[in-house]
């Protein structure tokens, strides 16, 4: 296995996140690896729903996504884990490579949310280009399937065998 000195968080304060969190301080400590979170404020879903968000100042949106950092941190902290915060406004897809190329990243944590094929389709979502836009590895979470998750499953038509193979 390839040495994990530098790991790179992505928190986002959704439960998914949250996992990502819990189980890259876990692998951290246990590395011994030097430690960044990184909070990415999607201003994508700002800029297209313009007419409605107009109405919420820019700065209580952007001080929100700042507490959600401090609050990764603070987690951190509690567990004994000495980390660097970074936060970012943009794309996910564009400020974790990013990120990840600028401090020389060996590895970086994310927490995975399960959704179905139309949910995907519908929300234009295409989370597996950053695996294409990175050169370090990727860790994927998964946290407890909840009676939503599985309904999420059943309804994207994959079962469990498919599920477990996979």
């Amino acid at each position: 296995m390839p040495a994990f000195n530098c790991i790179l968080l992505c928190y986002d304060g959704t439960r998914d996140g949250q996992h990502a969190l819990k189980d890259g301080a876990s692998l951290a400590q246990e590395l011994k690896a030097d430690v960044h979170v990184l909070a990415v404020l999607n201003n994508s879903v700002w800029v297209q729903g313009a007419d409605i968000t107009s109405a919420v100042p820019t700065d209580v949106v952007t001080e929100s996504a700042r507490s959600l950092l401090e609050e990764g941190l603070k987690k951190l902290a509690a567990r004994g884990i000495r980390a660097t915060g970074h936060f970012a406004l943009g794309d996910p897809l564009d400020q974790i490579p990013f990120f990840a190329n600028d401090l020389k990243v060996d590895l970086i944590v994310v927490g995975h949310r399960r959704t179905s094929r139309m949910a995907r389709w519908w929300s234009g979502r295409n989370d597996g280009l950053l695996l294409d836009r990175v050169s370090c590895s990727v860790l994927v979470t998964m946290g407890p399937e909840t009676g939503a998750d599985a309904a999420v499953v059943e309804s994207s038509g994959v079962d469990e065998t498919a599920r477990s193979a996979a």
